[in-house]
């Protein structure tokens, strides 16, 4: 089981640098384009898109952007699709597949549970750590 994507993990995390392409924009991690989805502002956008400011700048920036009004509908769908993206490309791709029938949790101490599971309650969703499952098995198949 990989409980949290640090240290030799660190490839799963979402602030990974690889390139993302959403709505004819490349990003430089899944965490930037994820982020630039929240919005349709175009100066976010460019923000987002900027390999110059960091993941964490990003998601820290995001919290006071106005959400496009069916945030919440689509969310899950916009994570799918960068990480679809992230995982077909190399070495993302090997390295998941590496991972064989391992779960995969996204184990974090900042309390988010609904991306992960909360290390310090051990309670959470998992939503990131299951859809790179999917994606791993959807590879499989493939």
């Amino acid at each position: 089981m990989i409980t949290e994507f640090q240290d030799k993990y660190r490839w799963l995390s979402n602030f990974a640098y690889v390139k993302i392409n959403l709505d004819g924009i490349e990003y430089p991690s899944v965490e930037h384009a994820y982020m630039s989805a929240k919005s349709t502002n175009p100066e976010w956008k460019r923000i987002c898109s900027n390999s110059d400011n960091s993941p964490g700048y990003i998601k820290k920036s995001s919290r006071v952007v106005t959400l496009v009004s069916n945030w919440e509908e689509i969310k899950l769908d916009v994570m799918q699709e960068c990480i679809r993206q992230k995982f077909s490309q190399e070495p993302f791709r090997t390295q998941l597949l590496a991972t064989g029938n391992m779960h995969l949790q996204e184990g974090n101490r900042w309390n988010d549970k609904f991306w992960g599971v909360c290390l310090k309650t051990n309670q959470g969703l998992n939503h990131l750590g299951k859809i790179i499952m999917q994606v791993r098995e959807d590879l499989r198949k493939n």
